[in-house]
């Protein structure tokens, strides 16, 4: 059994095919009371690649989460080949735990072609270099002296490198008058292989990871006791250019609106360089503990 976090990573995105559109993906047992939506979403993506030729790259997913899955209990996922065309290949795919839908997911997956011109707003803030900048686990250990037991074994399972582009606010105080934004840097805590559809399925899985904290930034601290439950109701990516999700990405994140028990938040995801990669817009549940 392999205990580095990235090999694991590669691993849970390792479908078992049981039928030509069937697939089963594991779920590991973990103390959290639902199953990570990245993971599911990842999972899912994986189940449309590889009902496709392989050769035309995503290019956009459009996802709801439907019920909260159980950690430790397989998850089926079924494709449905909705089209094949010259241009653009279209699957739908269902999530199913213990005989109920928790997931669905349509992904559109178009053929490489040379477009006519090509544009992209820059970088809304300057591209600090990732590793002058603190991890999370040593910007709590500086804060507590040590991490609590629980997020030390969460750090050690984490496939993912993460490092705010601005020191976490750890009180109501640092809080006070923030905008609803946050930014921060990743990439997986070791090598993916060469498999594009494992990095486009590696960064759906952590594009869930930290994107509705844009939301809860003007209200309380990221790191603590949380005064809200929250859960992702949808979540949409647009893939713009090739990208290795084991080499460091800038995820930009702001929420426009709050409101109605909801929270809307987007994403821009950019190489070190500054060329957006990715688009993400989610909305969240939020609900008051």
């Amino acid at each position: 059994m392999t205990t580095n976090p990235a090999e694991r990573l590669v691993d849970l995105l390792d479908l078992e095919q049981i039928e030509v559109n069937i697939f089963r993906g594991r779920s590991p047992q973990e103390s959290l009371q639902r199953v990570f939506g990245g993971q599911v979403a990842g999972q899912a993506l994986v189940a449309a690649g590889r009902t496709t030729d392989g050769e035309r790259p995503v290019h956009s997913l459009h996802a709801y989460f439907l019920r909260p899955g159980r950690p430790g209990v397989p998850i089926v996922y079924q494709v449905e080949r909705v089209r094949d065309g010259r241009s653009f290949t279209t699957r739908r795919v269902t999530a199913v735990q213990q005989g109920r839908t928790i997931f669905n997911l349509t992904a559109s997956f178009h053929k490489p072609e040379e477009g006519p011109f090509e544009h992209q707003l820059p970088p809304a803030r300057e591209l600090t270099h990732p590793e002058s900048l603190p991890t999370v686990a040593e910007e709590i250990r500086k804060r507590l002296g040590a991490l609590p037991e629980q997020l030390e074994r969460m750090a050690r399972r984490q496939p993912f490198d993460i490092r705010y582009a601005e020191p976490l606010r750890w009180n109501d105080e640092e809080v006070k008058g923030a905008e609803p934004r946050s930014a921060v840097w990743m990439r997986a805590v070791g090598p993916l292989g060469d498999d594009p559809l494992v990095h486009t399925c590696a960064l759906t899985y952590a594009s869930d990871m930290t994107l509705l904290d844009a939301v809860r930034i003007p209200i309380e601290p990221l790191w603590g006791r949380r005064s809200f439950d929250m859960a992702s109701l949808d979540h949409a990516m647009w893939f713009h250019r090739p990208f290795r999700a084991d080499e460091w990405f800038l995820y930009d994140q702001e929420s426009p609106i709050a409101t109605g028990g909801r929270g809307l938040a987007r994403g821009r995801i950019y190489d070190i360089e500054g060329r957006l990669l990715v688009s993400v817009v989610q909305e969240g549940l939020f609900r008051s503990l």
